[in-house]
Formats: C-alpha cells, structure tokens, sequence
C-alpha cells in the first residue's frame, strides 16, 4: 500500500476539515467558498482556490480524495512536495479557469437573445436572481430549456477537487503508462494509456451533449486533465536536460 506523503496528507487533512466543519457547526459556506458564475453576486475571486477544498457529498470526498492518494502518491515520490504542490494547484486553477470560460461561452449565447428582446442588463440580473420571469420578452424570446440553462449557470455553482485530480490522473497516466486501473462499475483492469483517455473522451462527451447523469463539471474535469497534461509533457520533456 502506499505510503502517505506530506503534501497529500495536508491536503486530505484540509478536506476532511472543510467537509465536516461546516456540518458540525451547522453552516453553509457554499455561497463564499464555493465557484460562483463570475456575474452572481456571491462571486469572489479567491473561488478559484476555495472551491477545491469544498464537496456535495460524502462519496464525491472520498472518490476525490482517493483518486487523490491513489494516482498522486507515486508522482510526489518522483517530483517533491513542493513540486505536486505546485502542480496539484496549477491543474486546479486551469479546471476552474476553463469550466468558467465554457460556462461563459454557454451564458453568453442566451444571454444575447434576451439583449435582443430589448431587456436591459438591470433587467436580465434581476430575472437571474428570481429564477423565473413572466416577462412576455423574455417567453417569446428564448425556450423554456434555455431559460433553464441560463438559470442553471448563473445559480449553480461548482465545488471538488477533481479538476486538481484529473490532473494528477493524467500526469500518472504520462509517467507509468502500464499501470493496470480498474473502475468500480467496469472491474476489469486497463493500462492506464488506454483507460485515461477514454475516461476524458467521456467526459468531454457528456459535457458537449444533453447524456451527463446528475451535476457533474465535465469540462471542469478536461480542464484539469488539459493542464495536467500540458505541464507533466513539459517536466516529463525536459527532465533529462542539463544547464550550464
């Protein structure tokens, strides 16, 4: 079994923590620690950090803190500590860089429609915030699935470490490419240089059609695996180069 590392174990400490604090205390930090969609008024920039430590439910902080300890334990023997850390927090960011920018992309296109409907940006935010409308602009202007994803993505928002972790999944993946890795539902054991891309395939799949079971960040987790990739390509490339 492996052992576990410094920077994984104050990780996992930090998530257990902010996991269980908020219900023995009886709190709901949701709207200050969780990823809001950059226009909510519960929005702050430090998001992008704090949502990372924050979970649903008890099986998304276990599967996350898992696969944390499962695919990063053998990449912070290789690198360091300060190096995983590094690396942990960079694919982090760029999962929730990326799932905010789709997000954006998606808002943005429905958002238009009610610019055109001669609704003003007071107007629309305030729709936003009450969830519904009866505004005759507005039900001739956009379907009612539109008006549900605009909603959707402005109230919703997004927490876990699993952008972070697929980044690690991916940079396992790049360095012991013949690991066997097996999931729960499909037990049988696949190389991971085979099994990875086939899980970010997934993702993408259901993150570009209407197929995604339950309220899953997909392209927060190809975010993360995209940056994950760039940067362990880029150590992985490099390694064996000597500076005078």
């Amino acid at each position: 079994m492996n052992r576990l590392t410094d920077a994984i174990k104050h990780l996992i400490i930090i998530n257990v923590i902010v996991f269980v604090a908020p219900q023995l205390l009886q709190l709901d930090f949701t709207n200050v620690l969780a990823l809001h969609f950059p226009m909510n008024e519960n929005f702050g920039i430090w998001q992008y950090v704090s949502h990372m430590f924050m979970h649903g439910s008890f099986a998304h902080i276990l599967f996350n803190m898992y696969g944390l300890w499962a695919f990063g334990t053998p990449l912070e023997q290789m690198w360091g500590k300060n190096k995983f850390i590094f690396f942990y927090f960079s694919a982090g960011l760029g999962a929730a860089i990326i799932y905010t920018l789709v997000n954006y992309y998606q808002f943005n296109g429905i958002y238009d429609l009610f610019i055109q409907a001669g609704l003003t940006k007071s107007e629309i935010i305030a729709i936003l915030d009450a969830g519904t409308t009866n505004d005759q602009r507005v039900v001739q202007a956009v379907s009612q699935e539109q008006f549900n994803k605009i909603i959707g993505l402005y109230e919703t928002p997004a927490v876990g470490a699993s952008g972070a972790v697929y980044g690690v999944l991916v940079a396992f993946g790049m360095y012991f490419k013949d690991a066997k890795l097996a999931l729960i539902f499909f037990p049988v054991p696949i190389a991971a240089k085979y099994f990875i891309p086939v899980m970010i395939l997934g993702d993408l799949f259901f993150g570009m059609t209407k197929y995604s079971v339950g309220n899953i960040a997909h392209f927060a987790h190809v975010g993360g695996a995209l940056i994950g990739f760039l940067i362990a390509w880029y150590w992985k490339k490099n390694q064996f180069k000597t500076h005078y």
